[in-house]
């Protein structure tokens, strides 16, 4: 692995110049890095980040790239991480008509790292610099506590998924312990916890206060708690209540144990601490980039595209830069390509706002006809791909501009498998062909990790109690034992987790074939009886795991 030379340095700026004027922002200073496949293997476990801490599930990771490397050659072109600088890896393979393209794509990916508000904790922080100190500070504690480092290190990756960001992120515009506003408590907490409204309501009241905004900007939220203490007469008492106690809720499951387990806080077990910090504290480093893997790879390839064709220095290699950027953004019938999916969305939004369809009067029309023939030119249309870039996730980038006009235009589908039992063979065909279904299959691919409360009325000294939020998809059993085993050892007691599970209904006799055949389509293979649900707890204690029924 080295810098790149000095030539190529200077397409890199060239690169630079032609991105900030057509609106990209982002720091000048950047590093980047010729490497080999090998490597790129080698730092995959890693997130890419040479200074993160060593942990013997990457060196088992990296065995097992390498195999996969010999079986299935691949080359990737580029990658890049969210550090300061920002530093990207490049393939030593490339020419240089592909490293405009490539180099592109990287100034997308580090405009959006800096720019994209789920990036904001990380936007002053020298994570690199972090990562390589705590490194060092591992590999101290190894030398002098042996295996029981790399037991913690897993323990606490065991629920590291379930950091707290948007906490972390909304924290940024509050002074520390500080109290909620009105309106924070409104939805934050009394809608949630207090009245544990449907997502529906929630909804509304969301709804009709952007509506209170826009029919009395100057008195929106007096004219909104007005209609709140008509339908929820006790809310003032128990928003006094709140401000009267100021009780700081620990943010997520890790905090809470680093905040308040007796096990951590003895003498002896002091020094776990910092490492489960150091896994808290690189979880949520990278939580936005698992967040927004569509839409931050959409915008590099909106752009990647937009720029390279009109830069000069690719004349003569368009037919090469047509058959990589149509393997990179092509669409597939079956599967999903976040390249393909992210970039026509921001070339949605593009259109319209340069129509003006994204508006109130757009969104009334039914009329598909009418639909088509809208246009209300707008001059600051162009902005609009910019505050899509600033303020979305994956999930609000899918959920708001995946309409029947962009499944429409793209001739996109959901499509469904069943068993052909005559052909022993699976068959694919078009399932549903409209937007809400298509959406859907979108919003069920992203990462969406599980939802734990901490019931403190129900947690002691000597025990944890753990809620799930049920979302409609339970949690994975054959993690259920050792996550909570990990979670027992970093408390120091038992621990009893309350969750929802589905009973699945015993299948009716049926023959093999059609008992396949209904599998194709049926959750629940050859029975018509619908699926229940059912309140169980965990509980784990001395390492054993038990079950019981609420």
């Amino acid at each position: 692995m080295e810098l790149i030379d000095q030539h190529t340095k200077k397409i890199m700026e060239g690169c630079k110049e032609r991105a900030r004027d057509a609106g990209l922002s982002f720091g000048n200073e950047t590093l980047e890095y010729i490497v080999t496949n090998r490597d790129l293997v080698d730092l995959g476990p890693k997130n890419m980040i040479p200074t993160l801490y060593d942990y013997w599930v990457h060196d088992v990771e990296v065995i097992k790239e390498r195999s996969r490397y010999e079986l299935y050659p691949s080359n990737p072109y580029e990658t890049v991480i969210n550090t300061r600088p920002a530093i990207s890896f490049y393939n030593d393979n490339n020419p240089d008509w592909l490293n405009v393209m490539i180099f592109y794509h990287v100034l997308g990916h580090i405009d959006f790292f800096k720019n994209n508000l789920l990036f904001a904790h990380t936007w002053h922080e020298d994570f690199e610099g972090q990562a390589l100190s705590d490194k060092r500070y591992i590999a101290k504690l190894r030398s002098e506590k042996g295996r029981w480092v790399d037991y913690v290190i897993e323990f606490a990756r065991g629920i590291d998924n379930m950091v707290g960001l948007y906490s972390v992120l909304s924290s940024l515009n509050r002074k520390e312990n500080s109290v909620p506003s009105r309106l924070d408590y409104y939805f934050d907490v009394f809608l949630q916890k207090e009245k544990k409204v449907r997502s529906s309501k929630y909804l509304k009241e969301i709804e009709r206060y952007n509506k209170a905004c826009r029919d009395f900007p100057e008195t929106s939220d007096p004219v909104f708690f007005a209609d709140v203490a008509t339908v929820y007469p006790e809310f003032e008492t128990l928003y006094g209540r709140y401000r009267e106690t100021n009780r700081i809720v620990p943010k997520d499951l890790m905090e809470f144990i680093l905040e308040n387990s007796p096990f951590l806080a003895r003498d002896q077990n002091r020094w776990m601490k910092p490492v489960v910090e150091i896994v808290r504290k690189t979880a949520l480093f990278f939580a936005p980039q698992i967040r927004t893997k569509t839409i931050n790879e959409g915008w590099s390839s909106y752009w990647h595209e937009k720029l390279f064709l009109q830069d000069d220095r690719i004349s003569g290699n368009e037919v090469g830069f047509a058959r990589i950027n149509a393997f990179v953004t092509a669409l597939p019938f079956v599967g999903l390509n976040p390249y393909a999916i992210g970039m026509r969305l921001f070339e949605h939004v593009e259109e319209m706002g340069r129509t003006g369809k994204i508006s109130h009067a757009f969104q009334k029309l039914l009329d598909s006809g009418q639909r088509k023939k809208f246009d209300h030119k707008d001059v600051l249309g162009q902005d609009w791909v910019f505050k899509v870039r600033e303020n979305f996730s994956d999930f609000t980038f899918i959920n708001t501009f995946v309409d029947q006009d962009f499944v429409d235009k793209h001739k996109l589908f959901v499509a469904g498998r069943r068993l052909n039992p005559r052909k022993k063979v699976w068959e694919y065909y078009i399932k549903s062909r409209k937007a809400k279904d298509y959406r859907q299959m979108l919003l069920d691919s992203l990462y969406h990790p599980p939802s734990l409360e901490i019931v403190e009325e129900k947690t002691a000294e000597n025990l944890l109690y753990l809620s799930h939020r049920f979302e409609g998809k339970p949690l994975v059993k054959e993690f259920i034992a050792n996550t909570m085993m990990g979670i027992e050892f970093l408390w120091g007691g038992p621990v009893k987790l309350e969750t929802t599970e589905v009973v699945m209904p015993a299948p009716e006799p049926t023959g093999l074939a059609a008992f396949y055949a209904a599998f194709a389509t049926d959750p629940f293979p050859g029975s018509s009886r619908e699926a229940s649900y059912r309140r169980v707890v965990y509980t784990m204690e001395n390492r054993k795991l038990s079950k019981g029924v609420l």
